[in-house]
């Protein structure tokens, strides 16, 4: 993962429409994780339009680069490997 706030943007702006898995940190020893597809970019922020899962809240979820930068928030492409 690209390791400044301009850099990450241009890497999600590569990865539009592609399917993902989101990995939430949600306090002490809590991942949430959520399957779908990233959306759209914005100069703050970026949404993920998550797959109809039956015990998903939202639809639509957004987050901003500097989740991804403090590592809060992590992504995982389909085509990229481990």
């Amino acid at each position: 993962m690209p390791v400044t706030l301009v850099q990450i943007k241009k890497y999600l702006d590569q990865h539009i429409g592609q399917h993902l898995q989101i990995m939430v940190q949600a306090g002490r020893k809590r991942i949430i994780k959520h399957n779908g597809v990233l959306t759209k970019t914005y100069p703050a922020i970026f949404t993920v339009e998550l797959d109809h899962d039956h015990d998903a809240y939202a639809r639509r979820v957004s987050y901003n680069y500097t989740d991804l930068l403090t590592q809060t928030v992590d992504l995982q492409f389909d085509d990229e490997s481990n």
